[in-house]
């Protein structure tokens, strides 16, 4: 297996959707090379459940479809996409791929176990539009589950044989001294698109809601009144507790309004905000909010710093 990540170049005719479909954008590739179609479609189904997993563990729920090889070839490929109103494409899917949590089996020790794994999605209806069959759907998915939605692609694999290895001479010898054609598959997941895709995927009327994997900063620390030494001395222990502890804070000083900054930190979207006010001087509790859920709670200094450390550490 090689892989690199980098920036990529296309002669797009019209570029929308922001990051997600432009003219430049970072991609992480991967190629792989095995010795028969056994051990191909093995890696097809490592790198499935991989993305899978990675996918999920950046706050999303990714659906792998049937896809289209196009003119990169093969007889297996699927793209993984993102439900989202405003997305690119259009999918039709069994909703039972909603229900499936690719981080539930954390370990695939063997072929047979991840075989089990791959079939437990594949064997679910989806499709994109180009692909779909109207006739299979109806006869594979019951009516209440027969989804169709707009969909973002994040990631797309696929398997192509030997179409190149063949073309281009890329041979090995195998055990028996026999020169063959090395099977083939490649895999991407476009890196910049992500972010477009996380936005898109979890906002609300107020701004972000980055997932707390991949949130720029893990808190943000808002100094209520600015220049009055008790919020000014908590404010400033409290972001340099949590940034010893390897916690990124986003430390809000400003002279704007409450109100201001309440919704600058909403917008920006920071999972847990800390409120440093004249109410916190008065009880010695501070204020935190969780901004995914509109949660709010008050802690005392020290179990607010131990609370938020053992959130990201």
């Amino acid at each position: 297996m090689l892989y690199h990540i980098q920036w990529k170049f296309r002669d797009e005719l019209r570029p929308r959707y922001g990051v997600m479909r432009g003219r430049e954008f970072l991609m992480k590739d991967s190629y792989s090379f095995d010795l028969d179609i056994e051990k191909a479609r093995l890696t097809y189904q490592k790198v499935f459940l991989s993305y899978l997993r990675t996918f999920a563990k950046l706050g999303l729920q990714a659906i792998p479809v049937k896809a289209n090889p196009g003119p990169i070839g093969g007889d297996l490929s699927h793209e993984f996409v993102i439900l989202a109103p405003n997305g690119e494409s259009d999918i039709f899917y069994d909703k039972g791929l909603l229900e499936l949590d690719p981080l539930k089996n954390k370990n695939y020790l063997d072929a047979e176990s991840i075989n089990d794994e791959y079939n437990s999605w594949a064997k679910h209806y989806s499709s994109t539009d180009d692909m779909h069959d109207l006739n299979e759907f109806k006869e594979k998915v019951t009516g209440e589950n027969q989804g169709n939605s707009r969909a973002i692609e994040v990631g797309h694999v696929f398997y192509f044989g030997t179409k190149y290895s063949k073309s281009m001479g890329a041979n090995i010898i195998n055990n028996t001294g026999e020169q063959i054609p090395v099977h083939m598959g490649s895999y991407g997941i476009g890196v910049s698109r992500l972010l477009g895709a996380i936005i898109e995927y979890s906002h609300d009327d107020k701004g972000i809601v980055w997932p707390k994997n991949v949130a720029p900063f893990s808190v943000g620390v808002l100094n209520l009144k600015v220049g009055d030494e008790y919020c000014d001395k908590m404010s400033k222990l409290i972001y340099k507790n949590l940034l010893i502890a390897g916690v990124e804070v986003l430390y809000d000083d400003t002279s704007e309004r409450a109100g201001s900054k309440f919704a600058n930190m909403d917008l920006i979207g920071i999972p847990f905000q800390v409120f440093v006010g004249l109410k916190s001087k008065e009880s010695g509790l501070f204020e935190i909010k969780e901004r995914a859920e509109n949660k709010r709670y008050f802690l005392s200094l020290d179990s607010m710093i131990n609370h938020l450390i053992e959130k990201f550490n």
